[in-house]
């Protein structure tokens, strides 16, 4: 059963607990849609200074809107535009401190400042992405980066059967 712990501790034990509450979340359940929704959700309820986070499929060459939390969006991406096609189409992170200075940055929400994107990989072959939104500059660091990549690995565990 998932139970709500409070974050306490410093950042990197902060993340730690919430990759032991996604472990918790997805355990037993092997339905994508399901766990990619609690997923969002999650990182909604953990992250502060955001204003979007979810989740992007790929389908037929091109990300597809999956589970998120926030306003609509984009529904289809293509590979290689805006951070989200970007981080698909190096198979990287991409951490972008002001999205109006990156080149195709796809404005889904004209509120959004910064934002991190990461790759779902199995095998090397993409999946999706994870993508976070915030309202603010600079919002996402180093520790974010690593954190929420654990996180995504975390997830593809379950994804990966």
């Amino acid at each position: 059963m998932f139970e709500v712990e409070t974050y306490n501790g410093n950042r990197e034990d902060q993340y730690d607990l919430l990759i032991k509450q996604l472990k918790s979340l997805l355990e037993g359940e092997k339905n994508v849609i399901a766990n990619l929704s609690n997923a969002s959700a999650l990182l909604n309820q953990f992250l502060d200074r955001i204003n979007w986070v979810g989740f992007y499929l790929m389908e037929e060459g091109e990300l597809v809107l999956g589970p998120f939390q926030g306003l609509p969006a984009c529904v289809r991406i293509p590979v290689g535009k805006g951070v989200c096609g970007t981080a698909a189409e190096k198979l990287e992170t991409v951490r972008v401190e002001d999205v109006h200075l990156f080149p195709g940055h796809i404005a889904c929400d004209a509120a959004s400042q910064s934002e991190i994107v990461i790759p779902m990989l199995d095998n090397g072959k993409l999946i999706g992405v994870l993508d976070i939104d915030s309202p603010e500059k600079n919002r996402f660091d180093e520790i974010d980066q690593a954190k929420l990549e654990k996180f995504v690995s975390t997830l593809m565990e379950v994804y990966k059967g």
